[in-house]
């Protein structure tokens, strides 16, 4: 008699493989959520907790390397642009720990390279900043070439993420033109022109 025989019943190795798997699909899936803005980690934490995910929540890469190594994740959404080290580097260590992890990177106004940047390392997918819950739950399904328009992103044209960085940097120049421009190293009245020309808003705008 075997062990799986006391605590499963008579079961074939089939039978018992399916039952297992049928277990797992039952269990809440492990996701790891990474993101510097704290608001919108408890938001979004919540949303996919509610739709059968096991959230774990960090705010930076170091607390997200610490949760990696005592609860594996099979799931992530890492956002690309935080304090420290980038989100670059989870995806890599992730994807070294678990090569089967689903993860879908965030980008706000950082280059569109830098998130193809992510799936060539191993991403599943990438969305630009605010995603929702279900953008994400779509994400993780995402093959190339399938379903395509299943997934419902915000615009992740190159002209609208140059400008939404220009704007960051200006804010963050406190909206002094000048500085701004020296800082992105281009002359002032081309800064100025590029802010003039704000992309047309798109669908989830």
């Amino acid at each position: 008699m075997y062990l799986r025989d006391i605590a499963l019943g008579p079961f074939t190795c089939d039978e018992f493989n399916m039952n297992l798997s049928i277990l797992e699909n039952a269990l809440p899936r492990k996701l790891l959520l990474v993101d510097d803005d704290v608001t919108y980690c408890r938001v979004l934490a919540q949303a996919l907790t509610r739709r059968d995910f096991a959230v774990s929540v960090a705010n930076n890469v170091n607390e997200a390397m610490q949760i990696i190594a005592q609860n594996l994740p099979t799931y992530a959404v890492i956002d690309l642009k935080m304090p420290g080290p980038s989100g670059l580097t989870l995806v890599v260590h992730l994807k070294e720990r678990k090569f089967d992890a689903r993860i879908v990177v965030l980008t706000g106004y950082s280059s569109i390279a830098t998130a193809v940047e992510a799936v060539k390392l191993g991403a599943t997918y990438y969305l630009a900043k605010p995603a929702d819950a279900d953008e994400i739950v779509a994400a993780f399904d995402h093959q190339p070439g399938i379903a395509e328009a299943a997934i419902v992103t915000k615009p992740m044209s190159v002209d609208r993420l140059e400008w939404e960085h220009l704007q960051k940097v200006l804010a963050d120049c406190g909206g002094n033109i000048s500085a701004a421009a020296r800082i992105l190293n281009m002359h002032r009245r081309t800064l100025q022109r590029k802010l003039q020309k704000h992309p047309n808003p798109e669908r989830g705008d």
